[in-house]
């Protein structure tokens, strides 16, 4: 039951109507599911012969109440016309904590999950990462630097995307660090303008492109998608994600230097071979 393109008020009111018709039949047919279903569990949890299926029984409860939450969204929603506040939704039975990160559009499919923000250096390895619960780019500029900076006292400049830009994110990281590259939201003023324009802000801010082929590296290497259930497993495959492109880059160095020493031998037996000739 799709809602009324036309341009004729009428015809639209009519469906609304329909619609509104059709999901009150299966609301009550949901209610009666439920309480069949609670009822059912009720009964089986005096049943001493069923006692070691405990967790089943706690699994069916806990969808029992999903089910209810559901029901009320619905009929809010849908019969009620309100707006169901973005904090009450809940976006997967099955992984309660995921949010929506890409609602879906032509061409680019949904994504539900969590943002993950990463700290990288100069030579490609991870030193950070952090998973954004209820978070977003600006909530958690100063505080990660923070930590990564513990981890690495050296650390002592960096580049962030404009995402995590606002007056007192800047202020606070000029104070943990000696250069902070970060372009501000909305209209420059002049003194911004003279800031941003700096060549060593412009030669360090083309440098921070490479943080996007370690975001795409991660993707394509497992983290595109987590194939485990639950908030801890999901923490520590982003964590394994993370090592397993650290020791990537560590191969890659050590394979290059290998080659390096290769040549540099043969190169060295091809001059012997030729000063004996």
């Amino acid at each position: 039951m799709k809602r009324s393109t036309s341009q004729n008020e009428e015809k639209k009111a009519k469906r609304i109507i329909e619609i509104k018709s059709v999901c009150s039949e299966i609301l009550d047919y949901a209610n009666k599911l439920i309480d069949k279903a609670l009822s059912c569990i009720e009964s089986l949890k005096e049943n001493i012969e069923v006692a070691g299926f405990q967790k089943e029984l706690n699994s069916a409860e806990a969808f029992s109440i999903d089910a209810i939450r559901q029901v009320d969204q619905i009929k809010r929603r849908v019969i009620l016309g309100e707006v169901i506040p973005h904090n009450e939704k809940v976006f997967s039975i099955y992984e309660s904590y995921v949010e929506w990160i890409v609602k879906g559009k032509a061409g680019t499919p949904q994504e539900l999950g969590l943002m993950v923000c990463i700290f990288k250096d100069q030579f490609g390895f991870i030193l950070n990462h952090e998973i954004m619960k209820k978070k977003v780019d600006k909530d958690i500029a100063v505080p990660f630097t923070e930590e990564t900076q513990k981890l690495f006292p050296d650390l002592i400049s960096g580049s962030f995307d404009k995402g995590f830009w606002s007056p007192e994110n800047y202020t606070d990281l000029t104070k943990i660090l000696n250069f902070v590259i970060l372009s501000k939201k909305g209209r420059l003023s002049k003194e911004d303008k003279e800031r941003q324009n700096n060549q060593d802000f412009k030669n360090a801010k083309r440098k921070h492109s490479a943080v996007e082929a370690s975001i795409s590296a991660l993707e394509n290497h497992g983290l595109d998608k987590c194939n485990d259930r639950g908030e801890l497993t999901f923490e520590r495959y982003v964590a394994f994600a993370v090592i397993g492109r650290n020791t990537q880059i560590l191969g890659d160095i050590i394979q290059k230097r290998m080659i390096q020493k290769i040549k540099r031998s043969t190169v060295m037996k091809e001059a012997k071979l030729k000063n004996a000739a």
